[in-house]
């Protein structure tokens, strides 16, 4: 799958995203090394400390199915109605990116299917916990 379609796909799951407090929605789509992909929203909740993250919730879901092997994830954000270009993943989800990828693990932050920002984890978490 290319990266275009990647965050197309990211696109589609930040239409799932429940951001009552915050208006911000967020879709992330998780590529597997297998070729499968695990789409993933922002899930708010009034106490805000249970609120959970697109990228965790794409990387949850397939740990769950019992797959752990990835190549990149995309990531897309912004206000009710629009993307911004820096909707990038916060610490926690850093640091669940490495519990299972290795540090050329590819990160997608776009703006559109046709405008994106390509990282390594390792540029994201230099030097992140092993």
């Amino acid at each position: 799958m290319n990266y275009n379609d990647l965050v197309k796909k990211a696109i589609e799951a930040r239409d799932f995203s429940h951001s009552p407090y915050s208006g911000f929605r967020v879709g992330a789509a998780l590529l597997a090394a297998n070729g499968d992909v695990f789409m993933g929203c922002n899930i708010e909740v009034a106490g805000h400390s249970a609120t959970c993250c697109a990228e965790r919730t794409a990387f949850f879901k397939a740990v769950s199915s019992g797959v752990s092997d990835f190549t990149a994830i995309a990531i897309v954000g912004g206000p009710d109605g629009g993307l911004v270009d820096d909707c990038f993943p916060c610490g926690v989800c850093r640091q669940v990116m490495s519990e299972f990828c290795g540090d050329e693990f590819v990160i997608i932050v776009a703006e559109s299917d046709s405008e994106w920002q390509k990282f390594t984890l390792c540029d994201m978490l230099p030097h992140r916990f092993k």
